[in-house]
């Protein structure tokens, strides 16, 4: 059975990455979450995709150089639709306390190399505090990865650095990965038997039109990332 994971939470219907697209996931009782991580400026865990606030707020400027007070003063929800604009930008601790336990959790830790030292560990902190080993995992780019697992062995990791598509497999084995989240157009019949030969789980991002579901799941992938779970779970409950 493919797993479902919802993009950002139910993205392609409510504001991504946002309390009410998370609960709007659960709702759908969907096998894992991903959801995005930056630092602000002043070293707290803020749930945005993007390095800026402009694309998801009524706000402008970097995340890094706006404090935890003046991203809690946006907006983070109108941009999508009206209705919304009591949505506000979450810290990480804020989406945990919504979603721990409940769900798998697909943590993306959006790390540059200035920063890189500093939300690393704040991010496996909080996994380790909650003791999220058997329902998280963190995933990033290849030296954020080595970092996190230095820091707290037990950590289970995915890695982001997908290309090159003919190394990306041994590369992700070298640094202790169980879980791999290549470009669906990476995926092929080829690519899931190998990884499997490995054991590692392989959850492609991304697809949002039944064709491409249809074509990942027959490939014999584990889980698709999408803005549409409510599509892939009908698709699933059709093929079952």
């Amino acid at each position: 059975m493919v797993n479902v994971v919802a993009h950002r939470g139910f993205s392609g219907k409510y504001p991504e990455n946002t309390q009410i697209a998370f609960e709007k996931a659960l709702a759908l009782n969907v096998e894992m979450i991903e959801l995005d991580l930056h630092l602000s400026r002043d070293r707290h865990l803020i749930v945005i995709h993007d390095p800026t606030v402009d694309r998801t707020s009524d706000g402008t400027g970097k995340v890094e150089e706006l404090t935890l007070a003046e991203i809690k003063s946006l907006n983070a929800g109108s941009w999508f639709a009206p209705e919304f604009h009591d949505q506000k930008f979450l810290t990480f601790q804020e989406a945990l306390d919504i979603m721990a336990n409940k769900v798998r959790l697909n943590i993306h830790i959006k790390a540059y190399d200035h920063d890189r030292e500093i939300i690393v560990p704040l991010v496996v902190e909080e996994v380790k505090k909650r003791e999220l080993f058997d329902s998280a995992f963190v995933a990033s780019d290849q030296d954020s990865l080595v970092l996190a697992k230095k820091i707290e062995p037990r950590l289970v990791i995915c890695n982001l650095s997908t290309e090159p598509t003919e190394t990306y497999i041994d590369r992700s084995r070298e640094i202790g990965c169980q879980l791999l989240q290549p470009g669906n157009w990476q995926v092929d019949y080829v690519f899931m038997e190998r990884a499997h030969q490995f054991g590692l789980e392989v959850n492609p991002f991304y697809a949002d039109d039944e064709a491409e579901m249809q074509r990942l799941i027959d490939c014999g992938v584990d889980g698709i990332l999408t803005n549409y779970p409510d599509l892939l779970l009908s698709i699933r409950d059709n093929l079952n």
